[in-house]
């Protein structure tokens, strides 16, 4: 466990160092970035570790991965970020133990959310996730919202009981106009954010930028990013 320990404290001081120049280059202040670690398919003992060495916020993308985690650690001082495609009926599951959900992108789900976190007496941090292989109004290869439809969506979780509008996430598309252009790809979802600040000044996160475009998402504004392998490292066996 300690060699583990020394391994996620070298790995996060790397990651800190990266963001850090970041910020530096694009002449913002560190503390504009929030850093979410994405634990999914590691251990609670690992979110453990990464708890102590001072990581807030962690993420996961599969609920049945996730809702046990989450019950082991949940002494920790953690906020729950959910990043994956969500299905109605893991919604109740995912309420009980996710702060943020960041993958919010049709109706039917913001309904669902809405109704689980009044049942469970939660306010529940939404980002619509965006699309930027969509077109204007069609759906994304791995899930989201196209441009288009932000609007929408937005005024719609604005309005729903048990739900706080909180801003946009992507990713950076594998298709489309904004394949392999990770920066434009995250400008775009910052003007994104601009048109929709001038209706709910309030949802200002954006989440953008992974290992390995981090740096792209800094500079075009991003307020939170999501690094995993950076972190935790290749896991055998995954592709």
């Amino acid at each position: 466990m300690t060699d583990r320990r020394d391994e996620l404290a070298a790995n996060l001081a790397k990651v800190e160092e990266r963001i850090a120049a970041a910020c530096k280059a694009a002449g913002r202040e560190r503390d504009e970035v929030t850093l979410i670690v994405v634990t999914k398919t590691y251990p609670a003992s690992d979110v453990r570790i990464l708890s102590e060495l001072g990581v807030r916020h962690v993420a996961e993308n599969r609920d049945q991965d996730a809702a046990p985690k989450a019950a082991e650690c949940a002494d920790l001082p953690l906020n729950w970020h959910f990043v994956g495609q969500l299905q109605t009926n893991k919604v109740r599951s995912v309420t009980g133990y996710a702060d943020f959900v960041q993958s919010v992108d049709r109706a039917r789900l913001v309904t669902a959310l809405s109704k689980e976190a009044v049942r469970a007496e939660r306010e529940l941090g939404c980002l619509i996730q965006v699309a930027l292989d969509a077109g204007e109004r069609g759906r994304g290869e791995r899930g989201g919202v196209a441009p288009g439809g932000i609007e929408e969506l937005a005024d719609l979780v604005a309005g729903s009981p048990g739900l706080r509008l909180d801003g946009l996430m992507t990713v950076a598309p594998l298709t489309g106009e904004y394949a392999g252009r990770q920066r434009a790809a995250f400008e775009r979802l910052m003007d994104l954010s601009t048109d929709l600040r001038r209706a709910h000044p309030a949802a200002n996160m954006v989440s953008a930028g992974m290992s390995a475009d981090l740096e792209e998402a800094v500079a075009a504004g991003a307020t939170h990013v999501r690094v995993g392998t950076a972190v935790l490292g290749v896991r055998a066996g995954l592709g």
